[in-house]
C-alpha cells in the first residue's frame, strides 16, 4: 500500500520517471492526484512528456483534460480578481491578495495547473465594515446566515462570514488577520500589511516573500486539519524553492517567524517539505527553525501522522493508519484554534445540527 501511495510522490518529484509507470500504476497515479487535488499540477510538471508521446495515449487524455480545467480556473480567477477591484476602487490600495489569487497575480510556481474554490483577500479591521458594505451592494450575499455562525466568524475567526456572488456563484473569504483571533498563534496583522508588496498593474498588495511562505505553513500545520494538504505541502515546495533564488529570503524568513511568533509552523513546514518532496533546507536555516520545534514524544507523534494524514487520498491507496491520522490532526487544529470551554462548546453545537 505504501509503494502504491508513493507513486504520486514520485512522479510529482521526479516527472521523468513516471514515463515508466505501467497503465495499471498510472491508474493509481491519476485517481490519488485526482483526490488529493493535484491532477492539474501534475499535468503540467509531465507537458512535455504528454505533447511529445512519451506517456501512453489513454493517461494523455486524462492531463491534457486536467490542464483544460486548469486554464478556465486561472481564467475565472483572474477575472474575479479585477471584479473585486472594481467594487472596493480606493479601499483595494489597503487590500492584499492571499494564497491562490496572490499566485496567479503574481505568477508564483503554485499557480501552475492550481484549481482554486474561493477568493482569498485582506483588509484592515478598521476597514472591514466599509467593504463588507461595498461587497453586499455589488452582488455578493452571506452564505451563512444562522446568528451563531455569524457570531462565530465575527468574534472569534480571522475573515467574515464566507461570501458567495448571487450570479456567478464565486466565493469570496475576506480576512483581516491570517490566523484566528482566538486561537493559540496572533502574528500581529500591523506587521504583515507595513510588509506587504505592490504589484504592477493592479492597486492589490500581496504579503512579503517571507510572510507569503509563513502564511502558507501557518494555513497548513496550525490552522488546518491537512485534509487535502499534499497540494498545500506542493505550494510551500514551490514557494521555498522559488524564493531561494532572493537574496536574504532564508534569514529573513526565520526572522520573520521570530517575529510573528510563527516558527512552530514553520519548523513543521521546513521539516515535512524535506522529507516529502526534498525541499533543499539550507542547513543553518533548519537549525535555526529547530527552535520551533515541540517536545520530542509530539513530534514523534506529529511525524507518525502527517507521515500518514498526507498520503494521497485514494481508499485503495491509504496506508494503515490514515484515517485515524487525519482524525487526531482534525481534533489538533481545531484545538489549536479555541480554548477547550469554547472548542467544547463549538463541537457540541456542530453535533446537534448534524442530528437534526
Amino acid at each position: 500500500m505504501a509503494e502504491q501511495a508513493n507513486l504520486l510522490i514520485k512522479a510529482l518529484c521526479d516527472p521523468k520517471a513516471a514515463g515508466d509507470f505501467s497503465l495499471s500504476e498510472w491508474d493509481r497515479c491519476i485517481r490519488m492526484a485526482r483526490h488529493s487535488n493535484v491532477l492539474s499540477r501534475l499535468s503540467f510538471l509531465l507537458k512535455d512528456q504528454t505533447e511529445s508521446g512519451q506517456i501512453a495515449a489513454p493517461v494523455r487524455e486524462h492531463l491534457l483534460a486536467a490542464r483544460v480545467v486548469a486554464d478556465q480556473h486561472e481564467r475565472i480567477m483572474r477575472w474575479e480578481v479585477r471584479q473585486v477591484e472594481r467594487v472596493l476602487g480606493p479601499m483595494a490600495r489597503q487590500t492584499i491578495l492571499l494564497k491562490g489569487a496572490a499566485y496567479v497575480t503574481r505568477g508564483l510556481p503554485p499557480a501552475r495547473g492550481r484549481l482554486y474554490s474561493d477568493l482569498d483577500i485582506m483588509v484592515p479591521l478598521s476597514e472591514i465594515d466599509r467593504v463588507e458594505t461595498a461587497l453586499l451592494q455589488n452582488g455578493w450575499e452571506h452564505i451563512k446566515l444562522e446568528p451563531y455562525d455569524q457570531r462565530y466568524y465575527r468574534q472569534w475567526m480571522h475573515e467574515l462570514p464566507p461570501l458567495r456572488h448571487g450570479v456567478r456563484k464565486t466565493c469570496l473569504d475576506v480576512h483581516h488577520t491570517i490566523l484566528p483571533r482566538s486561537g493559540r498563534l496572533r502574528p500581529a496583522p500591523d506587521l504583515l500589511f507595513k510588509a506587504a508588496a505592490p504589484m504592477e498593474g493592479t492597486y492589490f498588495r500581496t504579503l512579503s516573500s517571507a510572510d507569503m511562505v509563513l502564511h502558507s505553513a501557518a494555513h497548513l500545520f496550525q490552522d488546518g486539519d491537512l485534509a487535502g494538504g499534499l497540494r498545500d505541502l506542493t505550494d510551500l515546495d514551490d514557494l521555498l524553492r522559488y524564493f531561494d533564488l532572493q537574496a536574504g529570503f532564508w534569514d529573513d524568513l526565520v526572522s520573520r517567524g521570530e517575529t510573528l511568533g510563527l516558527l512552530r509552523p514553520l519548523f513543521y513546514a521546513l521539516r515535512y517539505t524535506r522529507k516529502i518532496l526534498g525541499t533543499p533546507i539550507p542547513e543553518s536555516v533548519r537549525i535555526r527553525a529547530e527552535s520551533g520545534s515541540p517536545p520530542a514524544m509530539a513530534l514523534k507523534i506529529m511525524d507518525h501522522a502527517v507521515s500518514r494524514a498526507l498520503t494521497p487520498l485514494e481508499p485503495v491507496a491509504n496506508t494503515p493508519g490514515a484515517g485515524f491520522a487525519r482524525w487526531f490532526l482534525y481534533v489538533r487544529s481545531h484545538y489549536l484554534r479555541m480554548p477547550p470551554t469554547l472548542l467544547f462548546v463549538h463541537l457540541l453545537r456542530k453535533a446537534v445540527r448534524r442530528a437534526h
